[in-house]
C-alpha cells in the first residue's frame, strides 16, 4: 500500500525572508506558475498582512494558479486571519495557515504571554480562521522545543476547532532525526483526536539536517505534509529543501513508500528560476540541482557509467530536468519560437509590447552570443521589465579604461527618475570604477556586503551574472544583473540594488 506525501511550497514566504531575497510581484507570480507546473499540492505564496505588496501579490497569484492550493500566512489575531482571507478570495483553493508560538523561551521573551493565553489565542484564531476558510493550517513556533504536554492540549483544542492540518515546526534547526521522529509520533499517539488532521513537518537547516529532519518526520512520525523550499532557499541556513525531500521519496521508494504529485522533470527549471530571481547561486555540488550532481571526473565512475549508468547514478538527470534544458534558440529563431519558449518558462508579459521590446532584445543578444539558453532568457525577461516598469534607476550605457600599470577609470551613462544622468570615476579595477561612477551621482551611502559572479551557461562567450548586495538603514537587498559583458552586468545589478532600495515595501517578520 502506498500513501500520498503532501508538498508545501513555501519559497515566496519563508524563503523570501533570505537577507536580500525580496520579489517583486511580477517575479513571485512566475515562480508561482512553474511552481504549478511542478505540480506542487500547497504553495504559500505570502504574508497577507505583512504589507499591502504581499497582499496583492497573494491576491494575484490567488487569481492565476489554478491547480496548486494558494495559502497565506497569519499570526493569531483576527485581524490577520481576515486579511488573509481577503487575498485568498479569488483562489480555486485556499488554505489560511496561522502560526503561534509555544515553547516557554518564546512565550516568555517574545510574546509576552502566559501559556494559558497562548492557548487561549490559538484556539480562538482557529475558530475565527475556519468560519473565513474550509482548510486551515495551525503551526506551532518553535514546536520542537515546546513542552510535549502543552503541545498535546493546544493541537487537540485546534483540532476540535477545525484545523485541518497540525504542522510542528523545527523553526531554529535544533532538531536530530530520530528524536525528531519521535517526538512527533509521540504528539499523534497521544492526541485522542490526532487522526481528524494532516499532520506536516518545517524543518530549518541550521545544523544541515532539514531534510533528515523531516523525512524522519515522515517515515518514523507519520507525518504527511513536507513544508519546503526551491533550493532550500531561506534565512539563516534555510530550509528543507524540496528537490531533494521529492528525489529521496522517488528514489527509495522501496524505503518510504509513499507518492508524491510531483513533475519532477520540472526541477532544474524552478531552481533555475529562483536562483536567478533572487541572486542565491546554487552551490555546483549541491543534491540534484547542482552543476556537478550528475558530473563524473574520476576515470573508474565515467567507465562504470558509460558501461551501466546505475554503477554510480542513482537518478536519470533527464528526470529532474537536466536534459531539457539545452540550447533552445538562436539568432535565426522568430519571435513565435521566442513567445512559446517564455510561455514553456511560464513568463507571462502583460502586453505584446513588452514581448516586442524583449524579442528585440533577444536578437540584440543573439547578435553577441551565438546559443540561447533558458537562463539567458530569464535574465533578459528581467532586465525588460525593469525597463518597462520604469524603475528608479535604469542603466543606458558604460564605457571603461584599465591598463596594466594605469589605474582603472570608468563612465557611467544611466536614467534617474526618467532623466539621463552619468558619473565617472577611477577604481581599483574597472568593476570597482564603474560601481564608483554610479555611486558618484547616486550618494545612497550603502553597504556592499556581497559581490558575486556566476556564469549563467557554459562556455567563454557565456552571460555572466551579477549579484550585488546592499545593507543600509536596516534594509537589505539583492541586485541581480546579466551581460556577455561583466563590467556592464555589474553595473546592472549595482542598479537593480539601488532601486529595491528605493522601494517603499514594508515587510513584517515571520517564522515558521
Amino acid at each position: 500500500m502506498t500513501d500520498k506525501l503532501i508538498i508545501f511550497d513555501t519559497t515566496l514566504r519563508d524563503g523570501e525572508q533570505s537577507p536580500g531575497a525580496s520579489m517583486t510581484k511580477d517575479e513571485k507570480l512566475r515562480i508561482a506558475r512553474l511552481l504549478e507546473r511542478l505540480r506542487v499540492d500547497v504553495i504559500e505564496a505570502g504574508f497577507a498582512a505583512s504589507s499591502n505588496g504581499d497582499f496583492e501579490c497573494i491576491r494575484s497569484i490567488a487569481g492565476a494558479v489554478k491547480d496548486s492550493t494558494i495559502c497565506s500566512l497569519s499570526r493569531a489575531n483576527d485581524r490577520d486571519i481576515a486579511r488573509s482571507a481577503e487575498a485568498l478570495a479569488g483562489a480555486n483553493r485556499a488554505r489560511i495557515h496561522v502560526f503561534l508560538a509555544t515553547s516557554p523561551l518564546h512565550m516568555e521573551k517574545k510574546l509576552r504571554m502566559t501559556p494559558e493565553q497562548v492557548f487561549e489565542q490559538a484556539v480562538s484564531s482557529i475558530r475565527f480562521a475556519r468560519n473565513l476558510c474550509e482548510d486551515v493550517e495551525f503551526s506551532a513556533e518553535d514546536g520542537y522545543r515546546s513542552d510535549p504536554d502543552f503541545l498535546c492540549r493546544v493541537f487537540e483544542a485546534v483540532i476540535k476547532e477545525g484545523a485541518t492540518t497540525i504542522n510542528v515546526p523545527d523553526t531554529v534547526g535544533y532538531a536530530i532525526p530520530e528524536l525528531y521522529g519521535d517526538f512527533i509520533k509521540d504528539l499523534r499517539e497521544r492526541i485522542p483526536n490526532s487522526d481528524k488532521a494532516i499532520w506536516s513537518v518545517h524543518c530549518h537547516n541550521d545544523l544541515g539536517m532539514a531534510v533528515a529532519n523531516s523525512l524522519a518526520g515522515v517515515k518514523i512520525g507519520g507525518a504527511r505534509q513536507v513544508e519546503c523550499t526551491i533550493n532550500g532557499l531561506g534565512e539563516r541556513a534555510g530550509n528543507c529543501s524540496l528537490e531533494e525531500v521529492v528525489m529521496a521519496i522517488k528514489t527509495r521508494k522501496d524505503y518510504f513508500g509513499l507518492d508524491v504529485n510531483i513533475d519532477a522533470q520540472h526541477i532544474v527549471a524552478a531552481s533555475r528560476m529562483v536562483s536567478q530571481t533572487t541572486g542565491f547561486v546554487v552551490q555546483p555540488n549541491k543534491a540534484v540541482v547542482g552543476a556537478n550532481a550528475f558530473a563524473h571526473a574520476s576515470g573508474i565512475h565515467q567507465d562504470g557509467v558509460l558501461k551501466a549508468r546505475d554503477t554510480y547514478e542513482i537518478m536519470r538527470a533527464e528526470d529532474v530536468g537536466w536534459a531539457a534544458n539545452k540550447i533552445v534558440l538562436g539568432k535565426l529563431s522568430g519571435r513565435n519560437a521566442f513567445k512559446q519558449r517564455l510561455q514553456e518558462l511560464g513568463v507571462e508579459m502583460e502586453s505584446e509590447g513588452e514581448i516586442n521590446a524583449a524579442f528585440t532584445r533577444f536578437k540584440e543578444l543573439a547578435d553577441r552570443k551565438s546559443d540561447i539558453f533558458d537562463e539567458d532568457i530569464l535574465a533578459l525577461v528581467s532586465d525588460e521589465h525593469a525597463i518597462s516598469h520604469k524603475d528608479s534607476f535604469g542603466f543606458v550605457s558604460l564605457s571603461q579604461h584599465s591598463e596594466t600599470g594605469e589605474r582603472p577609470h570608468a563612465k557611467v551613462v544611466f536614467t534617474a527618475e526618467g532623466k539621463e544622468v552619468q558619473g565617472e570615476a577611477d577604481g581599483n579595477g574597472p568593476v570597482d570604477a564603474s560601481l564608483k561612477a554610479i555611486e558618484s551621482h547616486v550618494k545612497s551611502g550603502a553597504e556592499m556586503v556581497l559581490y558575486s559572479v556566476n556564469a549563467i551557461s557554459g562556455s567563454t562567450e557565456s552571460q555572466g551574472e551579477v549579484t550585488v548586495r546592499l545593507q543600509s538603514s536596516g534594509r537589505v537587498v539583492n541586485g541581480v544583473g546579466a551581460d556577455p559583458d561583466i563590467v556592464v552586468a555589474s553595473a546592472k545589478a549595482y542598479l537593480s540594488a539601488l532601486n529595491k532600495l528605493q522601494s517603499k515595501s514594508e515587510r513584517v517578520a515571520a517564522q515558521g
